[in-house]
């Protein structure tokens, strides 16, 4: 049976133990292999490995050893529960061994797990999932985690007083990152708010937000729309240290003017602009934005977009020989003078 991203969310937290068996693939192999781990862990409880309830095994080995998933599902534990073969890394080759193991399959058996990449609908292996009366496959994508699978894993980190900007802030979050990043994110969140009663503030989600490129370019963005001209240099070096180039920054920062120019812009002003930004922003970086926009202006926001076309097009031509990071420094240097004038 063919499960739906819904579907295989509520099962992997309540599997059937009286299956036969479960098949999980997609492009994404962490987002894989976590909802495996979520899944093993419910059918299973703690302890499984140390009982001997829980056998892994790689599709490779099944090429050349057949016989040892069938060998392992029909295993007799010394424990009591529920037992699972775990087989990983599957694709068609392995077809065969899986397929006829799943038609073995008797009540009391261990349950068969497989986890796979990205499987065409044609695939042998989904297929047979697919068409059996007492397993299920399910499809993993790269859609942003639900609302629903988001206060999962905050649940199970035992976070749950959570406000709707907090909220709104993990969401954005767990879209710009990937789910191996998200869950490690808030592991450390629970941690840091370990003996905290206080409801999960926004600032409690900056202290430990993932630190990248992006955290460093924000730095200088800043620096530069609130005419900062000394710490520029510095913060370049660090940008050209973690291997930032003079196109990615001309980028970023016509993205952030851009966003500064759509807040002082609004007919009804930046306080009303700010709250009309999509995604929108919270916290302190909300409050940063509006008075960048407030200071700026519209019309001389309008003027730094153009100093920075003109300089991105100077990046990209043919007959650019200076070097580009230079060019990009002295841009933005001129950039937070035109914010410091009045």
């Amino acid at each position: 049976m063919k499960l739906s991203p819904r579907d295989t969310d509520a099962y992997c937290q309540r599997p059937d133990p009286k299956k036969t068996g479960l098949l999980i693939y997609g492009a994404d192999a962490m987002r894989v292999a976590l909802k495996r781990q979520q899944m093993l862990a419910a059918l299973l409880g703690p302890g499984a490995e140390e009982e001997m309830r829980l056998s892994r095994m790689s599709a490779s080995a099944l090429r050349k050893d057949p016989a040892q998933l069938l060998d392992a599902v029909k295993a007799v534990g010394f424990f009591p529960g529920a037992r699972a073969v775990f087989v990983e890394e599957a694709n068609d080759t392995a077809a065969p061994a899986i397929l006829a193991a799943l038609e073995e399959w008797q009540p009391g058996d261990a349950q068969i797990v497989v986890t796979a990449g990205q499987l065409k609908a044609t695939s042998k292996l989904r297929k047979g999932f697919e068409s059996h009366p007492a397993t299920y496959a399910a499809g993993l994508y790269d859609d942003p985690p639900s609302r629903a699978e988001i206060e999962r894993i905050l649940a199970a980190a035992q976070i749950r007083d959570v406000p709707s900007d907090s909220m709104s802030a993990l969401t954005d979050i767990a879209n710009d990152i990937g789910p191996g990043d998200f869950s490690r994110m808030i592991e450390k969140l629970s941690l840091y708010k370990h003996g905290d009663a206080a409801p999960l503030s926004l600032e409690d989600i900056q202290a430990i937000a993932p630190q990248s490129t992006e955290a460093a370019l924000d730095d200088v963005l800043n620096v530069v729309a609130e005419g900062r001209t000394p710490e520029i240099g510095p913060l370049i070096n660090r940008l050209q240290s973690q291997g930032t180039n003079a196109v990615t920054l001309c980028i970023g920062a016509t993205r952030h003017f851009r966003t500064l120019y759509t807040v002082a812009a609004d007919p009804g002003g930046p306080a009303q602009g700010i709250g009309r930004l999509r995604p929108p922003l919270y916290g302190k970086r909300r409050d940063r934005v509006q008075r960048q926009a407030q200071a700026w202006g519209a019309d001389r926001l309008q003027r730094a977009l153009t100093l920075l076309t003109d300089t991105d097009l100077q990046l990209r031509s043919a007959g650019q020989t200076a070097p580009a990071l230079a060019l990009m420094e002295r841009a933005l240097i001129r950039l937070a003078m035109l914010g410091r004038a009045r």
